[in-house]
């Protein structure tokens, strides 16, 4: 049987960063264009969304690229604000902007700002950056090697583990807390390194899994594991999601996605039966929008036959 692939949200621009909130079986992600951060509650359909102010007089609204839940607080969130990370306060539910709550500023390098971020297993925040990407400028011609990538630790400091990252994006953990799973999309892959849960460090880092070798269309863009120690991985530009055997580097399969530009993936649901994925539909034509009118979308796919691992809520 064929999985099911439904559109469950309004189209973003850019939707990105998906959260599954299982406390309260809620869906978050961002749309980085707009910008917005919305919410889908699975039990009643309901989506909701909220703007972003900046506690900074004078400052426009936020920016963000990915919003995870902080452990054990009720409402609240860790985004990413440019170079910086922030805290807000949001039910899900209120259409009323939310101002953020300044928690440290990162990255140094000017034209750089944030990506991608996820929990490793011990609910530290780690969080990618990239260089500038101009609307008239092609991705592949983006500003190369302005990036890093960082964590968070126990005692609030920031560590950087990798430079000269181009466009920091999907991050993801083996079951056993051994290999840490990373995409630096214009390298075109999947990179893998030995990992420490204890000290929340990585070394040894080698390619698991490359585009070009594969004829795979697109940019690897967001990850995340299944229970089965698989990895699933967005391909923007190539309109679909594959599940990758990384120790292998084998293909198992491939799920059509009706849009171009599927951006990232997480499992949610009661079981973490359902994979959803996020979309956009940024530099569309009016002719590109009439032939992928679900484009932007976020998506629930079901019937995959496999449960995902959960999203981590970070630990300040």
């Amino acid at each position: 049987m064929e999985p099911k692939v439904e559109p469950v949200g309004p189209p973003a621009v850019v939707g990105e960063g998906p959260f599954w909130d299982d406390e309260t079986q809620t869906l978050y992600y961002i749309d980085a264009f707009r910008p917005r951060i919305y919410s889908y509650h699975p039990s009643t359909g309901s989506h909701n969304s909220v703007s972003v102010v900046s506690e900074k007089p004078g400052k426009p609204e936020v920016h963000t690229s990915f919003v995870i839940k902080i452990k054990g607080e009720k409402n609240k969130f860790v985004i990413s604000d440019d170079k910086r990370l922030a805290v807000i306060n949001w039910d899900g539910v209120s259409s009323d902007p939310v101002m953020t709550e300044h928690l440290m500023d990162v990255e140094q390098e000017p034209v750089a700002s944030f990506n991608d971020g996820k929990c490793d297993p011990s609910n530290r925040l780690w969080a990618g950056t990239r260089g500038s990407v101009p609307l008239d400028v092609p991705i592949t011609e983006m500003q190369k090697e302005k990036g890093s990538l960082y964590s968070l630790q126990r005692d609030k400091t920031v560590k950087k583990h990798l430079s000269k990252i181009t466009l920091s994006n999907g991050l993801t953990w083996s079951l056993d807390k051994k290999k840490f799973y990373y995409i630096d999309s214009l390298k075109f892959g999947i990179d893998s390194y030995d990992y420490d849960d204890t000290t929340g460090s990585i070394s040894n880092g080698k390619t698991v899994f490359c585009y070009k070798k594969n004829n795979v269309d697109g940019l690897p863009d967001g990850m995340t594991t299944d229970q089965e120690g698989k990895i699933w991985v967005a391909c923007v530009r190539g309109g679909q999601v594959l599940r990758i055997d990384p120790n292998t580097g084998e293909i198992i399969q491939t799920v059509k996605i009706p849009s171009p530009l599927p951006t990232s993936v997480v499992f949610g649901g009661p079981n973490y039966e359902d994979l959803y994925v996020t979309s956009g539909k940024i530099k569309f034509t009016k002719e590109m929008e009439e032939k992928y009118p679900m484009a932007g979308c976020t998506f629930r796919v079901t019937g995959l036959g496999v449960r995902g691992v959960p999203s981590l809520p970070v630990q300040l």
